[in-house]
């Protein structure tokens, strides 16, 4: 094994990624608009895990587990990945009547819309592959 393959100045970089998540915003041709996604770093994804995590009372006194809440955490790494349009430009949250950039997403996007968005983050992110695949990999 070749140690040098695995420093930083090696590592192929992920580069941002071009998707229209909606055909209803259109350029002055009249083409869907792409939004840009970059993915973000394993620290990065950690914070957001935190911001998304609460914790419930196990039911004994003082006690209480951690649980993470999927779709709050799923709307947070959506934000964080989307580098165009701008979610945190004020104009734009106020057009919508909203106050952050998660609620924007969601403001702007059909829930279909959404939906989809969301799974073309979690690719770019490396998500993509369920644990079946993994092993189904490993295998062969």
């Amino acid at each position: 094994m070749n140690l040098k393959s695995f420093l930083k100045q090696n590592v192929i970089q992920s580069e941002n990624v071009k998707y229209a998540a909606s055909d209803r915003f259109l350029d002055d041709k009249n083409k869907p608009i792409e939004w840009e996604i970059r993915a973000i770093t394993s620290k990065e994804d950690e914070e957001l895990r935190k911001t998304a995590t609460r914790k419930t009372p196990t039911g004994k006194r003082g006690q209480f587990t951690q649980e993470i809440d999927t779709n709050k955490y799923i709307g947070l790494l959506a934000t964080a990945c989307t580098v165009a349009p701008n979610l945190n430009d004020a104009s734009l949250q106020d057009s919508y009547g909203v106050m952050s950039a998660d609620e924007l997403l969601k403001a702007m996007l059909l829930p279909g819309e959404y939906a989809d968005y969301l799974a073309k983050v979690q690719k770019i992110c490396g998500f993509d592959k369920s644990v079946q695949d993994l092993v189904d990999d490993a295998k062969n």
